[in-house]
């Protein structure tokens, strides 16, 4: 008897339970969202472990035999245990505390996460945060971060998040050079200097853009972070295609063109599957995706 009890599981008491309740396979299957054969081999299984019958077979239904009724009465002591006890953790109040690792780039750290990250911190003051500045890619399942806020078009596929909002691009020079803001005219972009990306952020559009259409001896500057890209732009080396939010903020710099929607990015807040139920990773999330909602206007170019 002692075996046979190790061999039990919840999953046996639930399948138990949801035969009485539905008096039967097909209603057992529904509640548990499974398929008839499998219900039915389960309980074949079960009874074969346990060397007793359950239920007994009628026209009316399935009825549980002595045995089954003393399963059926533990199934529900048990589940109203569990229902008390996830009402117990819902009437306290889980305080997000420790430290939090977050993972994203220096151009959105500095021109957009750094007022939002202040905002959180006076909102969840027991959480400490760990920046983690840089373009490489993390392994949050090794904790690497918890937390990562990118651009990219390709989450990898073993995290989960949400895409908070679609960053635009837009072609930009020094306005000390070009004047006041307005497209420029072909011929002055053909005669132009073009300051642009390195090979570390490849796989940018922005970057292909400039290594598949701009002759290298135009390419005045090649850089490998966004922040040197927008500094060289507005020192007047060349032009080149900054995100909006960015450049849109400097006086120094002045709008060539219209965004381009073929060099967006989406920008994305992105965790663990195992993680995402952390209270501190869970609170985090919220706070940021409500926060970045309110500036998609700006980050999207949709307002100045």
């Amino acid at each position: 008897m002692a075996d046979m009890a190790q061999g039990l599981a919840w999953d046996d008491l639930r399948l138990v339970q949801a035969i009485a309740d539905g008096r039967g396979l097909t209603g057992a299957a529904e509640r548990l969202g499974l398929h008839h054969s499998t219900v039915f081999r389960r309980l074949g299984q079960l009874e074969q472990t346990l060397g007793h019958t359950l239920f007994e077979r009628h026209r009316s239904g399935y009825v549980p035999t002595t045995a089954g009724e003393a399963m059926v009465a533990l199934a529900r002591r048990i589940d109203e245990q569990i229902g008390g006890f996830a009402r117990k953790l819902a009437g306290r109040e889980l305080t997000p505390a420790g430290e939090l690792r977050l993972a994203t780039s220096d151009t959105l750290f500095v021109h957009l996460l750094t007022p939002l990250l202040a905002r959180f911190r006076a909102h969840c003051p027991d959480v400490r945060l760990d920046v983690v500045l840089g373009n490489q890619a993390l392994n949050l399942s090794q904790r690497d971060a918890d937390v990562a806020i990118r651009a990219t078009d390709a989450p990898p596929e073993l995290l989960v998040g949400r895409r908070v909002a679609r960053i635009a691009w837009a072609l930009y020079g020094s306005a000390t050079q070009h004047g006041p803001a307005g497209p420029a005219e072909p011929e002055q972009l053909q005669r132009a200097d073009w300051v642009g990306l390195g090979d570390n952020l490849a796989p940018l559009r922005a970057a292909r853009y400039l290594r598949e259409r701009i002759p290298a001896e135009r390419i005045a500057c090649k850089l490998n972070t966004v922040l040197g890209l927008a500094e060289s732009i507005e020192a007047g080396i060349g032009i080149g295609h900054l995100p909006c939010f960015i450049a849109d903020a400097h006086p120094g710099l002045v709008r060539l063109a219209p965004p381009e929607p073929e060099f967006a990015a989406d920008l994305w807040l992105l965790t663990h599957p195992a993680l995402r139920h952390s209270p501190r990773v869970r609170v985090f999330l919220d706070f940021m995706a409500a926060e970045l909602a309110t500036l998609r206007p700006f980050i999207e170019a949709g307002s100045g």
